[in-house]
């Protein structure tokens, strides 16, 4: 035992040597430029969003509605032209193995109020599983049954997954007699009177390329997980979606749940796979064409939110390495354009993608996760107090506006933002240098009636214990390295933040093990 008690001494003694020697001469510089570039960046997100608020209130006060920017009146019947008056509409809705849902949206769509023989509804079907298969394409037939123009279309492969699909979509003969599309993922069940209030606004200006409605969650009650998307989706589309369209006719479509003009599409060179996020894609290329973008807030059209964490994974994996990847290949492209101007470029680069996309990321987890922490155990170097508590406090509350019945689980959207963070940021860093899983593309799972979910997520439950899917190593690493530096912190130091470190510790071990809270919050 003395023996054991000696060694372990020496062993410290010898490490508390090392980090003398070490930590003046380098740790010390190099935690002091990690602090200053933290800072800038938390002072670029602040004001973005201070921007964005200022913006959004104008909005919301003094701006016109859609239907006062862009001129806007219902669609009339014509006695001497008929139906024909009205502009053929395409529907598409990709799917791959929706065993759950793709009644929901065939029969959401098969519902879309139109003129019957204006209306094309095309069910673009990517399925490997063929009772999957068999089971879309019969309820294909049954509502072809009911005199309804349905189309099922299949591929002989999955090259470009969903742009692949709906690129080959558009290449049917029957297409070419369509002058709109209106796309919906497999889990969106459109209301009735969609098109009626999209549909004109293509119609009487020319100038539109895109109408994109809003999503409303069917399952956000699910659990506390849901709740905390709910949040973070809502100010996305309530301040991000509405400024950019308000400002400069420019947003980043969302893939779904929306109207394109397919001459714009076209124009723009059509669908790509080059990213994950092929709807951004063409967003920006249309938007380099001189096409303007229309976000319709009221306009709702219901879906679903990933509810087990594995499924949200992959898709904020896909979320936040497209756009970067995105960002290094379009570059060039945006800034040497001649058709929009300066200003929209800066916009484009830096608000829409370096700040928003890249910044938001990184920041959160460097300095919330990695600097701030480090400072306890280097306390030659201080973090002012204006950046670690006010700004961030500022942005906390200028995202949580968007979901005000949430505001008592803001605590709970913190932790669990600064745990997601390390996997954004991992999949910005593999976006911007094309490493690995760049183009990893995993269909997000979805279960359904959002009333049935308990029962599937028992099922969730059932598959046995592997390591890497239920166990994240990083995310315990990481909760590893707060817990200690809240530790000594609680112990030696004098920044008090040891509560913090503690509870995001915490966050961290439990999301680590692939869980995160499935009580349903009041």
């Amino acid at each position: 035992m003395d023996r054991l008690s000696s060694n372990r001494d020496d062993f410290t003694e010898q490490f508390s040597l090392i980090w003398d020697q070490i930590k003046a001469p380098l740790i010390v510089p190099l935690l002091k430029i990690a602090v200053i570039l933290c800072l800038a960046m938390s002072v670029m997100l602040f004001i973005e969003r201070v921007y964005m608020a200022i913006v959004i209130t104008l909005v919301k006060f003094f701006g016109k509605k859609p239907e006062n920017r862009y001129k806007w009146e219902p669609l009339k019947d014509d006695l001497e032209l008929g139906n024909s008056a009205y502009p053929m509409v395409l529907v598409q809705i990709p799917m791959y193995n929706e065993k759950e849902v793709y009644q929901l949206s065939i029969g959401a769509a098969c519902g879309l109020s139109w003129p019957s023989d204006r209306i094309i509804i095309q069910v673009l079907d990517d399925s490997t599983d063929p009772v999957i298969k068999n089971l879309v394409e019969m309820e294909c037939q049954r509502w072809a049954s009911k005199g309804i123009n349905i189309k099922y279309e299949i591929r002989d492969n999955r090259n470009g997954y969903k742009s692949g699909a709906l690129k080959q979509g558009l290449k049917h003969s029957y297409v070419k007699e369509c002058d709109f599309v209106a796309i919906f993922d497999a889990d969106f069940q459109p209301e009735p009177d969609f098109l009626w209030r999209t549909v004109p606004f293509l119609v009487h200006n020319p100038e539109l390329a895109l109408v994109q409605a809003r999503w409303r969650f069917v399952n956000a009650d699910e659990c506390l997980m849901t709740r905390m998307q709910e949040m973070s989706l809502n100010y996305h589309f309530t301040v991000e979606q509405e400024v950019g369209s308000s400002t400069y006719a420019f947003f980043g479509f969302n893939g779904t749940a929306g109207v394109w003009r397919i001459a714009a599409i076209e124009e723009a060179g059509g669908w790509k796979d080059r990213t994950t996020v092929e709807d951004m894609d063409l967003a920006v290329r249309a938007s380099l064409k001189g096409w303007k973008f229309l976000y319709l807030g009221s306009l709702k059209v219901k879906n679903e939110l990933p509810s087990t964490l594995k499924a949200y994974r992959y898709q904020q994996h896909r979320w936040s390495c497209g756009p970067a990847n995105l960002l290094r290949k379009m570059l060039m492209e945006i800034i040497r354009n001649k058709k929009v101007s300066l200003w929209k470029k800066v916009h484009v680069i830096y608000s829409f993608f370096f700040v928003r996309k890249i910044v938001a990321h990184i920041v959160t987890f460097t300095f919330y996760c990695v600097v701030l922490p480090a400072t306890v155990l280097v306390p030659e170097v201080e973090i002012p107090k204006w950046g670690a508590v006010y700004i961030p406090s500022i942005i906390t509350l200028l995202n949580a506006v968007g979901t005000p019945r949430s505001l008592h689980l803001l605590v709970f959207w913190i932790l669990f933002e600064n745990v997601m963070s390390l996997h954004r940021t991992k999949a910005t860093f593999i976006g911007l240098l094309e490493a690995g899983r760049v183009n990893e593309w995993v269909v997000t799972e979805k279960l359904g009636d959002a009333f049935k979910l308990k029962s599937a997520i028992k099922a969730f439950k059932r598959p046995r214990f592997r390591i890497g899917e239920r166990v994240h190593l990083l995310e315990l690493a990481t909760g590893a390295y707060l817990l200690f530096c809240g530790c000594y912190d609680f112990a030696f130091g004098k920044n008090h933040y040891y509560i913090y470190l503690f509870v995001q510790a915490i966050a961290f071990f439990v999301m680590g093990f692939g869980h995160v809270g499935t009580f349903v919050p009041s």
